[in-house]
């Protein structure tokens, strides 16, 4: 087991893209997953990709302007559905559901997917 996150039924919907492969967007929420178990305590309910519509020029420019240095060249975003610990994990308002809690992931086109933000 990784972390402590508590997990009931679980519903990861990656619903289609035409930009990335199913394993693509699957590998993305194994880093998800991962980021979360590092806020023991939290109850993951759902996580779903936002789409192909917000991998935009755009917000890949605005992704490559958060690490400065960085050439990323594709991004993905996801929207989580979680409750956190009774103590907030630290950056989490304690016992509290949080829905469609935005994660923006990035790469490169050798790399694979790093967490660039995540929050609201």
């Amino acid at each position: 087991m990784i972390g402590a996150v508590k997990t009931a039924e679980v519903t990861i919907d990656l619903g289609s893209s035409s930009l990335y492969t199913r394993e693509e967007l699957e590998d993305a929420v194994v880093q998800i997953k991962c980021q979360l178990a590092a806020l023991a305590g939290c109850e993951l309910h759902a996580i779903r990709y936002a789409g192909d519509d917000v991998c935009s020029e755009e917000n890949l420019a605005w992704l490559n302007s958060i690490q400065p240095g960085t050439e990323y060249t594709k991004l993905a975003a996801f929207l989580m559905d979680f409750h956190s610990s009774a103590d907030g994990s630290g950056t989490l308002e304690s016992d509290t559901e949080y829905i469609d809690y935005q994660w923006w992931l990035a790469r490169t086109e050798d790399d694979g997917w790093e967490i660039v933000t995540s929050g609201y």
